[in-house]
């Protein structure tokens, strides 16, 4: 228990007095009532008896970077005095608490709720402190803080908001709203459906001449995209993938393309694995099945990057000893200039057996900076030096392509459709 504000102020009031009686003696009386009554309605104030207090918090066990979630919270005063509250939680910095404290007046048998939002920047796992009520006395000179509940731990996922909204999107042939572009089949390297009618588009390979003589009209093969393949990611987690676009850094929106490009290839059929490099070392091995993407995000959720810088090529050299079977290798990182050599080496080391897609972001900045109005020296060199940089990464890629790498280069908010696109072109035209 502590005084409250209104107990130091009555205090310092009785101290006043009595300074002041020390050269006006006619104030001693006062003085001594004053400190008497205090004293008397301290002890009174103090000696009743307050709560006790229940506390409940419901908080969803499973939270998502980025997004607001609702955390439910109940009080009951089981006490035989009303009391006046001020609630607290120790919510960590990174689950991003709003609209705390709450005050309430609680009769006695009283019950009382509230909620408040929580809107998680940091991944990981979290723990949160138990509830923290200040209860103020009836006279409101002391104050007794009382920590009642318990500790709870959640955890804070990469945002799958995307992911949910593909699949009811995709489930109403509706995937075009996010971006997602549909995509006529070759028929090449792919398993052969069904004949059907010719329908204008088809090319003249998917002409069945058989079908068409025999039945006398034309009829086309239908193809559907080749299942069973495998989809490897191989996450970088070194130093660069810390930048920050807005509220998330660059290896939060690579987990965030990560997630929805393995629903998308868990739904095609496809095993989907993923091997981190540069950081914390973790290896999924790949599977099929809705199952793996519940995997996918268990062994991402709590990955943090590193201080290290990019190493391609061993963690080219891990996967090459973990993965035998063909498997389209996505390197989802952020790709300057000064790696392609690097890169290029991990790359053969993987192309003599698997496809390569080198997935990049480049910061928004750069597009910001384009935009800037030439206005002086400054500026002009601003936006020379973003045009060289800019050019110099084209060419970096454009080395990276001639050599057979898949590549794709997008702003962080962009990368997971993009992502999407590529691996949809990639398995449409069936080089898998």
């Amino acid at each position: 228990m502590s005084p409250s504000r209104r107990m130091l102020a009555l205090a310092s009031l009785v101290l006043a007095l009595g300074l002041a009686s020390a050269f006006l003696p006619a104030l001693l009386p006062v003085w001594w009532t004053g400190l008497a009554l205090l004293g008397v309605l301290a002890a009174a104030d103090a000696g009743a008896a307050l709560g006790p207090f229940d506390a409940t918090r419901a908080v969803p066990q499973t939270l998502a970077i980025g997004t607001r979630h609702t955390v439910a919270v109940e009080l009951a005063n089981r006490g035989r005095r009303a009391a006046r509250l001020r609630v607290f939680d120790h919510a960590p910095a990174g689950l991003g608490a709003m609209g705390l404290p709450r005050a309430f007046r609680l009769e006695p048998g009283a019950r009382a709720s509230f909620e408040y939002r929580i809107a998680p920047s940091v991944r990981g796992e979290h723990r949160i402190g138990r509830l923290e009520l200040v209860a103020s006395s009836s006279l409101g000179l002391w104050r007794r803080r009382i920590r009642t509940g318990s500790d709870q731990h959640v955890r804070v996922y990469p945002n799958f908001r995307a992911v949910s909204r593909y699949a009811l999107l995709a489930a109403a042939n509706r995937a075009g709203e996010l971006g997602v572009r549909r995509r006529p089949l070759r028929g090449e390297g792919l398993e052969f459906h069904q004949l059907r009618e010719y329908r204008q588009g088809d090319s003249l390979r998917q002409i069945d001449w058989k079908a068409t003589a025999r039945l006398r009209r034309a009829i086309s093969r239908e193809y559907e995209e080749e299942r069973d393949q495998q989809i490897v990611f191989l996450l970088d987690c070194g130093r660069r993938m810390h930048a920050r676009d807005g509220a998330l850094s660059h290896f939060d929106h690579a987990l965030d393309a990560v997630l929805l490009l393995a629903h998308v290839a868990l739904r095609q059929g496809d095993a989907v694995g993923l091997l981190t490099f540069s950081g914390t070392p973790r290896w999924l091995a790949p599977r099929k099945g809705a199952k793996q993407l519940s995997r996918v995000l268990n062994s991402v959720y709590d990955l943090k990057t590193s201080a290290r810088a990019s190493d391609y090529l061993a963690g080219a050299q891990q996967l090459a000893t973990r993965l035998a079977k063909r498997a389209l290798v996505v390197v989802v990182s952020n790709l300057r200039d000064e790696d392609d050599e690097d890169l290029l080496l991990a790359a053969r080391l993987l192309g003599r057996r698997h496809l390569v897609f080198a997935a990049s972001m480049k910061e928004r900045a750069l597009s910001a900076a384009l935009e800037t109005r030439v206005r002086d020296l400054d500026s002009a060199l601003t936006v020379a030096a973003t045009h060289q940089y800019l050019l110099a990464r084209r060419r970096a890629h454009e080395r990276l392509r001639k050599s057979g790498i898949l590549t794709l280069d997008a702003e962080p908010h962009e990368l997971a459709v993009a992502l999407v696109n590529g691996y949809l072109d990639v398995k449409a035209s069936g080089v898998l």
